[in-house]
C-alpha cells in the first residue's frame, strides 16, 4: 500500500476509535449539543417578543432570524469536547503508546477532528429539530440546504482543529475545557441573535469583522433567503485562514512533542 493509502486506513482507525469513545461516554457530547438548544429556548420563549418587536416581527418571526445564529453557536460549543478529548489522550499516556506504533503520526490528530465534526453535524441536525418545532420554517431548496450543510461542516472542521491545538498546550482536562471558551463566545458578539447594525458603534465595528458574522449572514441567508453579498467568500477565506492555522499549529506541538 502507498503512504496516502496507510494514512487513510490509520485515521479511519482513529476515527471509529473516537466515534466509540463518543457512544460510550456520551456526556460531553450532549453537553455540547444540549447549550445551542436550551439557548434557542431561552430566545424564543423569554425574549422572542421584545427582541422580535425590536427588530419589526415578533416572536413568531423571530425563530428564522435567530435559527442561523443558533447554528453556529452550536458548532463553536462542539470545539470543547474536541479540546477535552485531545488533552485527556495527552494526559493519560495513550499517546505514548501511539507514538511506538507503526501508524501514521498525523492519523491521531485527523481522528479526533473528523470524529468532532460528524458529532457536530448531528448535534446541528438536533438543533434544527428543535428549531422546527419552535416555528422555524425554511424556503431553501435542497441544493440550499445542502450548502448550509457544507458551510457548517467547513467552519466545524476550521474550528475543531484550532481546539486541537488548543487541547495540546493544555496541562489539565479543566484547563482544556476553558481554553475554547473564546472561540464559543464570539457568536454572541456577533449578529446571531440581533443585527449587527444594531448594536453601539464599537460593538458593531467589532461584530461586523469578527469571523462569525459573515458566518451566520452566509447562512442565513441560504436558509432563509436574505442577501448573502460577499459574505459567502468571507465565511470561506475565514475557514480556511482558521484551519491553516490550527493544522500546522497542531502539527508542530504534537511533532516536537512540547505540548505542554
Amino acid at each position: 500500500m502507498s503512504t496516502l493509502t496507510y494514512a487513510v486506513h490509520d485515521s479511519m482507525t482513529m476515527l471509529r476509535r473516537n466515534l466509540k469513545h463518543a457512544i460510550r461516554y456520551p456526556s460531553v457530547g450532549l453537553g455540547s449539543a444540549m447549550m445551542p438548544i436550551l439557548m434557542l429556548l431561552l430566545f424564543v420563549y423569554a425574549f422572542g417578543d421584545s427582541i422580535g418587536a425590536g427588530m419589526g416581527g415578533g416572536r413568531d418571526a423571530y425563530p428564522n432570524y435567530l435559527t442561523p445564529g443558533i447554528l453556529i453557536m452550536g458548532v463553536a460549543a462542539g470545539s470543547m469536547s474536541t479540546s477535552i478529548a485531545v488533552c485527556t489522550d495527552m494526559t493519560e499516556g495513550i499517546i505514548n503508546r501511539f507514538r511506538t506504533m507503526n501508524i501514521t503520526r498525523s492519523s491521531f490528530m485527523t481522528g479526533h477532528v473528523i470524529g468532532s465534526v460528524i458529532q457536530t453535524m448531528v448535534s446541528a441536525v438536533l438543533v434544527v429539530g428543535v428549531a422546527l418545532a419552535v416555528g422555524f420554517r425554511s424556503g431553501a431548496t435542497p441544493l440550499e440546504w445542502l450548502a448550509a450543510a457544507g458551510l457548517l461542516a467547513a467552519i466545524a472542521f476550521a474550528v475543531t482543529w484550532l481546539s486541537a491545538a488548543l487541547g495540546l498546550i493544555s496541562k489539565t482536562v479543566e484547563s482544556a475545557s476553558n481554553k475554547p471558551l473564546l472561540v464559543q463566545f464570539l457568536p454572541f458578539l456577533g449578529s446571531a441573535f440581533v443585527p449587527a447594525q444594531s448594536m453601539s458603534p464599537g460593538l458593531r465595528w467589532f461584530a461586523e469583522y469578527q469571523p462569525f458574522t459573515p458566518m451566520t449572514e452566509t447562512l442565513r441567508g441560504l436558509l432563509t433567503g436574505t442577501a448573502i453579498g460577499n459574505d459567502g467568500w468571507i465565511s470561506l477565506a475565514w475557514c480556511a485562514g482558521i484551519a491553516l492555522v490550527g493544522y500546522v499549529w497542531s502539527r508542530s506541538l504534537f511533532n516536537s512533542g512540547t505540548t505542554r
